[in-house]
C-alpha cells in the first residue's frame, strides 16, 4: 500500500471518527436554531463536509468540538435566514430526534424559548462549555452569555410554574 493511500484511510477512519462522536450534539445544537429535521441534516451534513474539505489541525479535541460547533451554527444560521426569507414553514418534529422521554418535557420547554437562550443553555448544560467558550462559539462577550443563561433560566423557572 503507497503512502498516500495509507494517509487517505487514516484520514477517512478519523472524520467517521468524528461523525459518530459528534453527529449527535451537532444535530441538537442545528435543530435549537433551525427546529426543523430536515433542515438541521442538511446542516450537520454540510459542517461534516466543510470539516472534511478543510481538514483543519486541532491542538486537541476541545479545539475540535467547538470548531465543529461554531461551523455547525454559523451554517445553520444561514439557513435559517435563508428560510425566513423565503417563509419557510417549520415542522414539529420533536420525537424523531431521539430525546429520552423523562427529558421531553423538559426539552420542549428549552424549545418554546428564543433560540439565544436555547443555544447557550444546550452548551453550557448539556455539552458543559463555560461562559468564556460559549462566547467564542457564538460571537459575543462572556457577559452576554452570563446573561442569556440567567435570563434563560428565569424564563425556564416561570415556564416551570404555569
Amino acid at each position: 500500500m503507497c503512502a498516500v493511500t495509507a494517509q487517505y484511510n487514516d484520514e477517512l477512519r478519523h472524520v467517521e471518527y468524528a461523525v459518530e462522536k459528534y453527529s449527535q450534539m451537532l444535530f441538537r445544537i442545528c435543530y435549537n436554531i433551525l427546529e426543523n429535521k430536515q433542515d438541521t441534516e442538511d446542516a450537520v451534513q454540510e459542517t461534516f463536509l466543510k470539516y472534511m474539505v478543510k481538514a483543519p489541525l486541532f491542538k486537541d479535541s476541545d479545539h475540535e468540538k467547538a470548531w465543529l460547533i461554531k461551523v455547525a451554527t454559523n451554517i445553520s444560521k444561514n439557513i435559517s435566514r435563508y428560510n425566513n426569507r423565503h417563509a419557510a414553514e417549520n415542522l414539529d418534529e420533536l420525537r424523531e430526534i431521539g430525546i429520552r422521554d423523562n427529558d421531553r418535557d423538559i426539552f420542549e420547554l428549552i424549545m418554546k424559548l428564543p433560540v439565544k437562550y436555547r443555544i447557550v443553555l444546550d452548551l453550557y448544560y448539556i455539552e458543559g462549555y463555560k461562559a468564556n467558550s460559549i462566547a467564542e462559539i457564538t460571537n459575543t462577550s462572556p457577559m452576554t452569555v452570563r446573561k442569556r443563561l440567567q435570563y434563560g433560566r428565569k424564563l425556564l423557572k416561570r415556564e416551570l410554574e404555569l
